[in-house]
């Protein structure tokens, strides 16, 4: 039984296509389909069930699975090992980011690519339940996101800065020269709010369940940065972290006068698993960096 039996394999599990993993993988599909022939003649059994219309595992197949990936984990963790043994800061990094979370990364991406080119980085950007996701299936070696609503028991979360829910205006906007506004006051004008599934989005359901109003959402998008340029050329009004608009020209955060409104940037990594040398050192400096130093400084005034 060989590594890359076991790799296209498991990526065959994943996408139960034999056609879309042969792509995945940069082989044929009959070069995808030898090897996984292969595989089953060695352990006497058939792993797929496959026809026409559609592939399944078999139950064989599902029974194999978790050790498959449980196995590769273990040869890249050896392989990561050896290169962090020999200080050679090489291979590749994956990190998962959040829309919201991005602005702040700018700064630490090109510090740590000047530093250390021969490191490969894959950076993702998705909603945090597909990168919690992600992180469970080692696709990732950490995620930057917010602190979840929900618990994840093979996940753990550092935080890095304290952060809160704002409100976000053009500077101009008759609300940008406001301390706090209330939920009352919000009700007042047209809203431009992240989809739901974004963390920002969940964070401020989670507290008009508390606090109900009745607000006028005049359209949601799932792309921040196209609703941060709304927000900029109108006087819409949107909720998000107010990390989220770190070096945005003419927008103000004013604070959400709602009790309960935090929202904690972290790092989360998986338990009791290895951490690459390249992967603290990226959280070392994205820890140190002026983006963060700034959260920080914020939130002590």
């Amino acid at each position: 039984m060989e590594l890359r039996q076991l790799r296209y394999f498991v990526k065959a599990a994943e996408t139960l296509n034999f056609s879309e993993a042969a792509k995945a993988l940069f082989v044929t599909q009959s070069t995808l389909s030898q090897q996984i022939r292969q595989l089953e003649q060695e352990i006497n059994a058939r792993l797929f069930h496959r026809n026409s219309h559609e592939v399944n595992l078999t139950e064989v197949g599902e029974e194999l699975l978790p050790y498959a990936l449980e196995t590769l984990h273990a040869a890249e963790t050896c392989f990561d090992r050896v290169h962090d043994l020999q200080q050679l800061l090489t291979g590749m990094l994956n990190i998962g980011v959040t829309y919201t979370f991005s602005p702040i990364l700018t700064e630490t991406l090109l510090t740590f690519m000047k530093r250390y080119p021969h490191v490969k980085l894959n950076i993702y950007y998705k909603p945090m339940a597909d990168l919690m996701e992600m992180l469970e299936r080692r696709q990732v070696d950490f995620v930057l996101a917010f602190k979840p609503t929900k618990h994840y028991n093979e996940i753990e979360s550092h935080i890095l800065f304290d952060n809160h829910l704002s409100v976000i205006v053009h500077k101009n906007h008759p609300l940008a020269q406001k301390d706090k506004i209330s939920l009352s006051e919000l009700a007042k004008y047209d809203l431009a709010l992240p989809s739901k599934g974004l963390q920002a989005r969940n964070a401020f359901d989670k507290l008009l369940s508390k606090y109900m109003g009745n607000l006028n959402v005049r359209i949601e998008l799932n792309e921040v940065n196209i609703l941060l340029k709304l927000i900029q050329q109108s006087n819409l009004v949107t909720i998000l972290s107010e990390a989220t608009i770190h070096n945005e020209q003419h927008v103000v955060a004013i604070q959400l006068d709602v009790p309960g409104n935090e929202m904690e940037g972290c790092v989360h990594v998986l338990k009791n698993s290895y951490r690459k040398h390249s992967a603290q050192e990226f959280i070392r400096l994205l820890s140190e960096s002026n983006a963060i130093r700034e959260r920080i400084h914020d939130w002590l005034k």
